[in-house]
Order: C-alpha cells, then structure tokens, then sequence
C-alpha cells in the first residue's frame, strides 16, 4: 500500500525514466530501498542498527550486480542525517516507521528536508497520534484506549513504549522546515486488528480487501483514523 502510494507520488513529481537520488533514514530490512533502486534509483541507505545493516547486505548479495552499484550503505542516526550529506544531495528522502522512537522529531525533519533539492519529495510514515485508541477500543481494552485520547506515547506491538504523531503538527513543522505537505494518506484503516501471523485471505478476498483499503487511504473520514499516517512533503523552489 505504501509503496503504491509512493510510486504515485513519484510519478507526480519527477519526468518519467528520471533516475533519482533516493535517501531512505532508517532503511530497516531494506525493503523500499531496494525496490526503488530495481526500478533503476540510485539509493543510500541510512541506518543506526549494524543487525539490520548486515542483514540488508546479505541480501544485496542475492542481487544482480547492477542493482548492487546503484545501493550505499552508511551506519548513522537519522538525527544526524545534516551531517552525513550535503544540502540538496537526494530528489526524494524516506522516513518510514522511524519518527515513533524520536523523541523529538523537528531537528530530524529540518535535517531531512535541508537534503532535499528543490522540488524534492519527503515520504513520512508515521504513527497516527489522532487515533490512538481506536486498536485498544475495538478490542474492548478500555483502561488503554482512555489512556490514548491525553497522551502521545502508546506500547507497539514488540513491547516498547513509543509516541505517535498528530497530523496538524507535522504539517506545521513541514511547513516550518520548507517541506509544506503536498499529500497525504491513512494507512491500516480496517486492517489494523489483524494479527502479525494472520495467514492472508485467498486472492480474490485480498484483492477486495486492498481495494477496500487502498479507498480509505484517500478518502475522507476514514484516513483520518488510520493506524499510520503516510505524508508527503515537497521542498521549496522546485
């Protein structure tokens, strides 16, 4: 879903063929880091956990060697994301599932968005801060979701205790940083209950499902009590 949503979002901004300076912060298992540099993206990753980093290049092992050339590997924080590369270096910067364990997100957003050239695109997936208790209320779990409705901060689903984002102060801050938010999605909408080791519905219920899905990602109330915020910015002077 995110991927497809990023994939449009790219196709909106840049000329088609165009090969693209991508920065993914917090690159994880790789898994959009290196489905952008398939699609012939030239990609560097950026990420804190040498685990992951390791495991991201065993992987890259598997890969054809062009795809190989086209992906850079750097051990960093994302908050420090100014200090590894020079403003205006990447067309488009990533920041999936990273700014929940970012106890201050600001400084890592204006250090994201100085890396972007003009017109240069920022993808957030973010925790969704406005509708923390909607997974605690529709499992009866009353004591938590009550909890959700005064604080930022909720336990994810591997035990730590992280914080969400709300959708005016990040389009405040993007504007601040000179990243204004161009568009935005709700992900997990109806399919937030389901369980990590749910086994997936045959292929014609998924494919109603996806298409359920991807409806509530852009349409209006639904997106706004997503599990996940997917935003995207737009740098300045493009």
């Amino acid at each position: 879903m995110v991927a497809r949503q990023l994939d449009e979002r790219i196709a909106a901004r840049f000329p088609v063929g165009r090969r693209l300076r991508v920065l993914d912060v917090g690159l994880g298992q790789g898994t959009q880091a290196l489905r952008l540099a398939r699609a012939g993206h030239e990609v560097t990753g950026l990420e804190s956990d040498p685990a992951m980093l390791a495991a991201v290049r065993e992987t890259l092992t598997t890969e054809p060697e062009g795809i190989r050339e086209r992906v850079r590997l750097i051990e960093g924080d994302g908050r420090d994301t100014g200090a590894h590369f020079a403003p205006g270096a990447f067309d488009v910067v990533l920041c999936h599932g990273v700014l929940m364990y970012v106890p201050e997100p600001d400084p890592m957003l204006a250090a994201m968005a100085r890396v972007l050239a003009p017109g240069g695109l920022l993808s957030l997936l973010v925790r969704n801060a406005d509708a923390l208790a909607m997974r605690p209320g529709l499992a009866g779990d009353w004591e938590t979701a009550l909890d959700a409705f005064d604080s930022p901060s909720y336990t994810n689903r591997i035990g730590l205790r992280v914080r969400a984002d709300r959708l005016a102060d990040l389009t405040a801050t993007l504007t601040g940083v000179g990243a204004p938010l161009d568009t935005w999605y709700g992900v997990r909408v109806f399919t937030d209950q389901a369980a990590d080791d749910a086994v997936p519905p045959e292929p014609e219920e998924l494919a109603r499902l996806l298409a359920a899905e991807e409806r509530a990602a852009r349409t209006d109330p639904y997106r706004a009590v997503a599990a996940l915020l997917h935003l995207c910015g737009v740098r300045g002077g493009g």
